[in-house]
């Protein structure tokens, strides 16, 4: 949607029937149920007392709601809920565990509320509800589940709930709040009401249905919460609240700012940063954004600056609040308080919780006086549902003055004996473990990084009097590299560069990125764009670039204009392109550029064109190009094209299911009298007959190409053909070609026979996954036993092989054969091929060295042969019984070979029963007897690779 259209739609709505705040979720009086849901009695004074806790609960609730939030998008939000106010017309077992899981302020504890209330006004049915705060269950000592009920005021005696009905809600909110250690909640489940027990155990045994079995939950956390709370809830629906909309955020802009105008230009500025405009789902944000940019835009100054990070955003905000003050008054608190602020909400992050009570100021040495200059400006807030209790006005804000702490405090993090034991340092708050274990602490470290900006240093220095250390930089240097060179950018690449685009310092930007060899980009959102190609900019000396894009980044059909949704993605798409540009210029930096590799990706016609169009006037030297399910369609044959010509690329692989057309380019590519090409690998590519006969061609032509992989192409018997044809042409320079999966038979391997033997360059050929039959393998023998066959390599796997095959192949390696390497996996051979093998090995004139047997149904019956055999062999240093049911006893017929240290295998890989004592003592003894030999555990079967193909790379 664009922005006229978005203006307009909101004016339209605000000038239409206006909602008061809370419109349509009044609560009538609660209606008490007893066992069988009729009316309990209670009396005159007892209804007085509860209608009025009732009213003053009602009455605060309602204050609670979001302000200025557009009232549509509230219900829309709620319609998600209201089936589950009637259980019994929901398919499938109940009672329902519902969880609204979103960031902090995004309207999750409203929306329970309101689910609350709406559900207590069921005139069909009697309903009782109850409200459980994990924020005072918390702070709350053992006791019942009966006095836990009780202090809700909304129901108050065990008699009169109706334990077993499916008429009960029982709201818990704030799931994320509870202050307990990781996992400990599944244990200590109670059912029993009277039993005093923690107040968080009496909830894990509510979350497992031991109390009230069939009342519906509806719980609300953060989804860092949300892995511990799936161990406790069972079958949980989950809901993502995700607050305001792109309309609703505008809305909310227009009603701050007034004028259309300013409200445009401060939303704009906004929505220019990804992550930034996001974090605007939630109302508080976009308070603390329209407050900021409502300041900055009197002073005269440009919001599109203040928006760049969120760092810049949320601490202008916070140095916003004390600008202005009374003629004689200080116009900022004191460091002092400055200090106790930030001290307090870095604690309440390592404690994994946004409130804090006066015995967690007790614990850090501080009073209320100390916060009182946060509380006046409400950075601080009294918690309205936890008496005594005190958050931050939005986590974000708890969050800046967090890495506030570590930027004062710098040199006492650094010095282990002035640490506090309960807050980590910088090098723990950056680590991977520590944002694992608690998510809270990742945005602590983007504003660590952007409080290391110089600008934003000064600003925080100039408004609070306190300096900023100068040995941050170095710091976060350390941090990121965690003691190590180059930085180990294979890991976290996301996040680092999100901290380093969070900075904006450049100097900072350059020193990490100058150590950058090889770069791993998982595109996800705009945002990731945004960071990548800001951070790529500064880097000077890659070598390795990885790219995988999420489908939906960039417009893919950009002819569909007639979509609304399309014209309104296709606004983003020319900045995005933009950004595109910008990371693409990598390829002009960075002359050391040797690999590139696109994968799992979709990209879109522009953003193709912008690459070709970059890599074609880079001067980088790229050798090295892997191209693995990409889209559109043409992307693989508009890249390629850029390659024609292009001396220095060696290796390419290009694979995926939409290379149609593919082979006329490649065709070209080979022809070109600059190509070098030495490599390639082309994957599930559809061509015509002819044009698999012109890449036969092509290869007699080209003098670079030594190996070729055409796995899981339908080249058929008739394309094989060629390419059997041109190996007897002298001109061709293959050494390796593989034709697994490619759809063939026997039927034309007299000529693959005769090119065995005329042709020799070529050492490896893989057939794997064929049907060729004992009728392909007797054809083959024909050539493979010729003494001018210079094979190598022969991959049989899978191919439908029996002992018939065998008596061939063995006959060929008793004759002095050049074959160092046989697969044979998964072709059942039998007692009879096996004895056949084992025959072979102990002749002086085998001179195989690996031999595959995955799979191939060997039994212990073959296991004296094969001991026989290892004991005369001196060639075979690695075999793969994998996948075949030896057992102890055919491990022992080999134990006699195996322990000898005159026994040349190195490497042994067999199917191990783990749980066997035997079986591991014996293979121990093995082990100490012959060190030099390895035995490899193989539990399951390659789906995508054979054993072999590691021993087939060019």
């Amino acid at each position: 949607m664009n922005r006229t259209d978005l203006s307009k739609r909101a004016k339209d709505e605000l000038q239409g029937p206006t909602q008061e705040q809370g419109e349509g979720v009044t609560h009538p009086e609660v209606k008490e149920t007893s066992e069988g849901g009729k009316p309990a009695h209670v009396t005159e004074g007892e209804r007085e007392e509860q209608g009025s806790g009732v009213k003053t609960i009602r009455q605060t609730w309602k204050e609670n709601y979001w302000p200025e939030v557009r009232s549509h998008e509230f219900t829309q939000i709620y319609e998600t809920l209201k089936p589950f106010c009637d259980p019994g017309t929901l398919p499938g077992p109940v009672p329902h565990t519902v969880v609204l899981h979103g960031p902090a302020g995004i309207g999750k504890t409203t929306l329970a509320k309101k689910w609350m209330l709406r559900w207590t006004q069921d005139d069909k049915t009697l309903k009782s509800a109850f409200y459980l705060s994990c924020k005072q269950l918390s702070r709350q000592g053992a006791c019942t589940f009966a006095e836990l009920v009780s202090k809700t005021r909304l129901d108050v005696q065990e008699a009169e709930i109706p334990d077993r009905a499916q008429n009960i809600l029982c709201v818990i909110d704030g799931f994320d709040e509870l202050r307990v250690p990781s996992g400990s909640l599944i244990h200590d489940i109670c059912g029993d009401w009277q039993k005093r027990k923690p107040a968080p155990v009496l909830l894990a045994s509510l979350l497992k249905r031991k109390l009230l079995p069939k009342a519906t939950l509806l719980v609300t956390t953060r989804p860092g919460a949300l892995r511990e709370l799936r161990l406790l809830a069972e079958q949980p629906v989950l809901v993502e609240v995700e607050g305001l909309s792109e309309l609703g955020r505008w809305d909310y802009f227009l009603k701050h700012f007034g004028q259309e105008d300013r409200a445009l230009r401060a939303f704009e500025a906004m929505r220019s940063n990804p992550a930034l405009f996001r974090m605007g789902r939630v109302p508080a944000v976009c308070r603390v954004a329209c407050t900021c940019l409502s300041r900055q835009m009197e002073q005269g100054r440009d919001p599109a600056a203040t928006c760049r990070t969120a760092t810049s955003l949320f601490l202008r905000f916070l140095c916003g609040r004390f600008e202005a003050a009374p003629a004689g008054r200080p116009r900022a608190p004191p460091p002092a308080a400055l200090r106790a602020v930030c001290l307090l909400a870095a604690r309440g992050l390592w404690a994994r919780t946004s409130v804090l009570d006066g015995e967690d100021l007790g614990r850090l040495g501080l009073q209320e006086s100390d916060l009182r200059p946060f509380l006046d400006k409400d950075i601080v807030q009294r918690d309205v549902d936890c008496e005594g209790c005190y958050a931050f006005v939005h986590l974000s804000v708890q969050q800046l003055l967090a890495a506030v702490f570590y930027v004062l405090d710098s040199e006492g993090q650094r010095d282990p004996g002035s640490r506090r034991p309960d807050i980590g340092g910088v090098q723990a708050l950056l680590s991977k473990r520590e944002r694992q274990k608690n998510p809270y602490l990742t945005r602590v470290g983007y504003f660590l990084f952007g409080l290391s900006n110089e600008q934003s240093a000064r600003e925080l220095e100039t408004t609070f009097g306190c300096p900023v250390s100068a040995g941050l930089r170095q710091e976060l240097l350390r941090s990121l590299c965690g003691g190590r060179e180059p930085l180990p950018w294979t890991a976290d690449v996301r996040e680092v560069l999100h901290c380093l685009y969070e900075s904006q310092e450049e100097p900072l930007v350059k020193e990490a990125m100058a150590q950058a060899r090889e770069l791993s980009l998982h595109l996800q959102t705009e945002g990731d764009l945004v960071h990548s190609a800001y951070c790529l900019w500064h880097c000077g000396d890659l070598r390795k670039m990885s790219l995988q894009v999420e489908k939906g980044l960039f417009l893919e059909d950009e002819g569909a204009s007639q979509s609304p949704a399309w014209v309104d993605r296709s606004q983003n798409d020319p900045h995005r392109l933009s950004l595109w540009m910008q990371l693409c210029s990598v390829f002009d930096s960075n002359k050391n550029l040797i690999y590139l590799g696109i994968s799992q990706s979709s990209l879109s016609t522009s953003s193709v064109r912008i690459l070709c169009e970059k890599i074609a006037s880079a001067t980088c030297n790229l050798q090295k190009v892997v191209l693995r399910n990409i889209s559109p369609a043409d992307a693989y044959q508009n890249i390629c094209t850029h390659f024609v010509g292009y001396e220095t690329l060696t290796h390419l692989t290009l694979e995926g299911n939409d290379q149609d057309d593919m082979l006329p380019t490649l065709c070209e590519l080979l022809r070109h009298p600059k190509c070098n090409l030495q490599y390639l690998r082309l994957v599930s590519c559809s061509a015509t007959p002819q044009q698999w006969a012109d890449l036969s061609s092509s290869l007699e032509t080209n003098r670079s190409l030594m190996c070729l992989n055409l796995t899981a192409n339908e080249l058929l018997d008739e394309g094989a053909r060629m390419l059997y044809l041109t190996l007897r042409n002298p001109q061709c320079f293959l050494q390796r070609l593989s034709l697994e999966n490619s759809h063939l038979t026997g039927a034309y391997f007299k000529e693959l026979s005769s090119a065995l033997i005329v042709n020799l360059r070529l050492t490896h050929l893989c057939l794997a996954k064929n049907d060729l039959g004992d009728g392909g393998v007797k054809l083959l023998s024909e050539g493979l036993s010729s003494p001018d066959c210079q094979l190598q390599t022969l991959v049989l796997y899978y191919c439908n092989i029996t002992y018939n095959g065998c008596i061939n192949l063995s006959l060929i390696l008793q004759q002095n054969s050049s074959l160092t390497h046989l697969d044979l996996g998964m072709n059942h051979i039998g007692v009879t091929g096996m004895k056949f093998l084992c025959e072979t090995l102990k002749k002086p004139l085998c001179n195989l060295r690996s031999l595959w047997l995955w799979g191939c149904g060997i039994t212990p019956l073959s296991c004296t042969d094969l001991s026989s055999a290892l004991s005369s062999n001196q060639n075979l240093v690695t075999l793969d019984l994998g996948q075949n049911p030896l057992g102890y006893s055919g491990i022992k017929m080999l134990y006699d070979a195996l322990k000898l240290q005159s026994c040349p295998l190195q490497k042994l890989r067999l199917k191990i029963d783990k749980s066997d004592a035997q079986t591991q003592k014996l293979l121990d003894e093995i082990k100490e007897s012959n060190p030099k030999l390895t035995v490899e555990s193989d539990d399951q079967e390659p789906k995508n690779s054979r054993p072999s193909s590691h021993d087939f790379v060019f």
